[in-house]
């Protein structure tokens, strides 16, 4: 039986974290707006702001959820982390200072499955106390997110692997004290089990930032972009700066992408429920030809559907974290992709409508609206393009059937109607009984 209730204690956390990231950490948002802000481990004042808050939240027992207790977290399912990450939607900041910032999560959780004693005390522990922060390098210039492209290799040379090539997008590498690298290590080996995954210290020499890439928001000649386009110069490396064996590099981007997806879409319901109350809010406050917005059809229309929209992925995405919750691993994989299809329209159509009827003032620097508008292109592309994922969810689908016996569908009235009638032939031919069969 489906189920997403929670016990009045955890409601209770959820509550405190509401108001807090109303009233602590939205703030951040305006105080420190660049993508790169929570990043920053060198800006002392924003430091200086966020670790006293970090510290309320550790007090409150929610510091790292997304990890179990033998990492120093409480090890709540995913549906309390989805209730948790919908209120961590409301702010860019929040996810920095309750400790569930994407890609350390991810990379915190592959470096506690497969690092070495040594990597979990030079990296992990101060990853999960956020002293530091990391960066995944996967994609590339040339393959984007599809690993069978990818060209940049890792070679064994001595007790060292050597890495050449270049990665693109590798997010927050202007600030991460290590790198998280999926290089080809054997070309001649199938797809999946080309590539291995290597842990760099950003301080290796070698490693060159090309440019740091600014998205639609970002302005280049602020250098505000934190996408790091990187060319890897033989960067060396020692042999145990491998996670898990050669040729799992696959295995082990898989291992940390699916709770995050989960963990991103229902913080898109946090972001869209606060558009969405921003939309309510301006339809009952301003009045044009005469009448409040709320009055007009079209407005009540944006309102409706964007309340309708919001709420189905909404249940979508609980329905996804119950799944991983009570179900075997992997029995998530086609709502995980579901989740992450349906994610990127639906905040743009919330956020458009909100946007809309906010006028000239919701394209303005004035609002949070236009920022939030122009990240749905990129949550569209992060951790897989959308239509990669939709080619899951019909795969996994059409598993389910089999072909119509026949040349004609399964569904052919004609053999239907047949096989009824000589099924109730008895009933049908008696005389004796009135009424017609309309067929």
């Amino acid at each position: 039986m489906l189920d997403f209730t929670i016990e009045p204690e955890f409601q209770a956390k959820l509550d405190w974290a509401a108001g807090f990231v109303r009233k602590e950490v939205e703030p951040l948002d305006l105080l420190f707006p660049h993508g790169g802000d929570p990043y920053d481990t060198g800006n002392e004042k924003a430091r200086a702001i966020l670790r006293p808050l970090q510290q309320q939240v550790r007090a409150q027992g929610l510091w790292a959820c997304h990890l179990g207790p033998e990492l120093g977290g409480p090890g709540y399912g995913q549906v309390k982390l989805a209730y948790l990450n919908e209120i961590l939607g409301r702010s860019y900041w929040a996810p920095t200072v309750f400790g569930t910032a994407a890609p350390d999560t991810g990379n915190a959780e592959i470096l506690a499955m497969f690092g070495t004693e040594e990597q979990k005390s030079r990296y992990l522990q101060p990853l999960l106390d956020g002293e530091i922060v990391s960066t995944f390098s996967m994609t590339e210039p040339q393959a984007g997110a599809d690993p069978k492209e990818f060209v940049c290799r890792a070679w064994r040379d001595g007790d060292e692997w050597v890495i050449d090539g270049e990665k693109w997008f590798s997010s927050n590498a202007r600030y991460a004290s290590f790198l998280i690298v999926m290089a080809v290590t054997d070309p001649d080996a199938p797809p999946h089990a080309r590539m291995s995954m290597l842990i760099v210290p950003a301080e290796t020499p070698g490693i060159e930032i090309k440019r740091n890439v600014g998205t639609m928001d970002e302005r280049d000649a602020l250098d505000e972009g934190i996408h790091g386009y990187i060319r890897y110069h033989q960067v060396r490396v020692p042999l145990d700066a491998m996670l898990g064996a050669p040729g799992e590099g696959f295995k082990v981007a898989q291992a940390r992408l699916g709770g995050g997806r989960v963990h991103h879409a229902m913080r898109t319901v946090g972001k869209c429920t606060r558009a969405f109350d921003m939309m309510c809010e301006r339809a009952i406050s301003r009045r044009t030809q005469g009448t409040l917005l709320a009055d007009k059809q079209a407005v009540q229309q944006f309102i409706a559907d964007s309340w309708i929209e919001l709420q189905q992925y909404r249940l979508l995405v609980l329905n996804t974290a119950w799944i991983i919750d009570t179900q075997p691993h992997g029995a998530a994989r086609t709502q995980i992709a579901m989740c992450k299809v349906a994610m990127a329209k639906v905040l743009h159509d919330i956020i458009q409508r909100a946007l809309h009827l906010h006028g000239s003032l919701g394209t303005t620097n004035e609002l949070p609206l236009a920022k939030w508008w122009m990240a749905a292109p990129n949550l569209a592309l992060a951790d897989g393009p959308t239509e990669v994922h939709r080619t899951t969810v019909a795969k996994q689908m059409l598993k389910k059937y089999r072909p119509a016996e026949g040349l004609f569908p399964s569904e052919h009235i004609p053999p239907k109607l047949e096989d009824a009638r000589k099924r109730y032939a008895h009933i049908i031919n008696d005389d004796s009984l009135s009424g017609g069969v309309n067929a």
